[in-house]
Formats: structure tokens, sequence, C-alpha cells
């Protein structure tokens, strides 16, 4: 028997580690260790670099999760020696060559509202989130709007460089990988992301906005538990 593995949360774009606090309050009660990075969503290169240092300093094993981009990043950073398990929340799994902008090649899938509305958000090398544009699109109705307000007043600016980057690993095809597409995402669209998820090994589907890690923190705390705890078991 061996304990629980450590829980290592990436968020997306615009945000920080601070999207996990609900989350990590919970898993803290249910007795699973939790880091959450905060990127600097300068380029992928960056942010891999930013999860491969916090690996290098933990001692136990890693559940290594990313929400949205963070995927992106996880799919890189997650060959590290620490990492057992994979976890992608309406996320990226790339494949080598593939970037957060272009992915998925010979599927005709929809446009996001998001991919509209983020043309006018570019200023110079970053995308500087507009909150009246970000606000329905991050968070459904569910979000009391006090919460998103306090959340959209934190997002901060991401490069346009991210869009481009492309990873170095390929941690899916080397790691156990579990999905969660979130049908209510306006984000990045359930159907693609049901493409991505076929690269995993374990998909569930949940009712969600992009944000589940505020719309339902129970359920993802619960989930990102129980993949934790699975080889305790």
């Amino acid at each position: 028997m061996t304990g629980p593995l450590r829980a290592v949360l990436v968020h997306g774009l615009w945000g920080g580690a601070w999207v996990w606090d609900a989350v990590r309050e919970r898993l803290s009660a249910a007795g699973v260790a939790s880091s959450a990075v905060d990127l600097p969503l300068t380029t992928l290169a960056d942010d891999v670099a930013s999860v491969r240092r916090l690996l290098d300093e933990v001692t136990d094993d890693v559940l290594l999760v990313g929400h949205s981009y963070g995927g992106a990043v996880v799919t890189a950073a997650g060959e590290h020696p620490r990492v057992r398990r994979l976890l992608y929340v309406a996320s990226f799994p790339l494949d080598a060559g593939e970037s957060i902008a272009r992915n998925c090649a010979g599927h005709d899938l929809p446009a996001s509202p998001l991919d509209l509305a983020m043309r006018g958000m570019v200023r110079g090398d970053a995308v500087v989130p507009d909150p009246a544009v970000v606000r329905p699109l991050l968070f459904g109705p569910d979000v009391p709007d006090a919460v998103a307000d306090a959340a959209i007043a934190r997002l901060r600016p991401s490069a346009t460089a991210l869009f481009r980057g492309t990873p170095d690993a390929v941690a899916w095809r080397s790691r156990p990988a579990s999905y969660v597409v979130c049908t209510d995402d306006q984000v990045v669209h359930p159907e693609r992301q049901r493409v991505l998820a076929a690269r995993t090994g374990e998909v569930v589907e949940w009712a969600s906005d992009h944000s589940p890690e505020t719309s339902r923190p129970d359920r993802l705390a619960t989930l990102v538990a129980d993949l934790a705890t699975l080889n305790a078991r």
C-alpha cells in the first residue's frame, strides 16, 4: 500500500494558482495533498519549465491536472518521473506538432464563441481579457455574480505566443490519462473536447461550463481525490 498521489494543478489562460483554491480546500479535507502552479503565461516552454521546477521539488508521486490551456502544459511536463497519472479538464492533450490553436487535423469542428471574441482582445503580443466578454464564456449561470466578478478581476493578460506553442513531449502516450468533457463549455467546444478526449483512457462528461474548478469544485475535487488514491487501494 502507498499513499495518495499529490495533485499538482495547472491553470489555463488568464488565470493563476488561485483558480484552484476551492478545489484545494476540499482536497485537503479529503486528505489529499496538492500544489498549484502560477504559470508565467509567456510561452509554452516557459510554462512547462515552471511546472517541471515544481515537480523537481516535490517528494511525492503526482497526479498532474491541467485545465484548458493547462492541458498543453501538462502534456509536455507530464513525462517528469514524479508524474504517475494525468487528468485533463476541458483541455488540450496535444500531439506532437499541435498547438492549442491548431489541433485535431482532419476533423470538421465548430468554432466556440471565444474563438471569435478573442480577436477583439489582442493588444500587441498579448490577449487582454475584456470582463464583459469573458464573464459569460468562462462562468455559467451556476456561478454567483460575486464569485465570477471576483475571479474576473484577477485575470491577467496571456501572450499570443501561447496559441502557437507545441509540446516537446507527449505524456498521455506514456501515462494513464483521464478527461472531463464539459458539455456546456463556451471556450473549448465540446465536440473538440470529445475528439481530444479520445486520446485518453477514461472519459467522463459533465453538464458544466468551462470552469468546473469554480462552478463544480465539489465534483472536481472528488474526481481528483479518487484518481489520486487509486494507487493507495
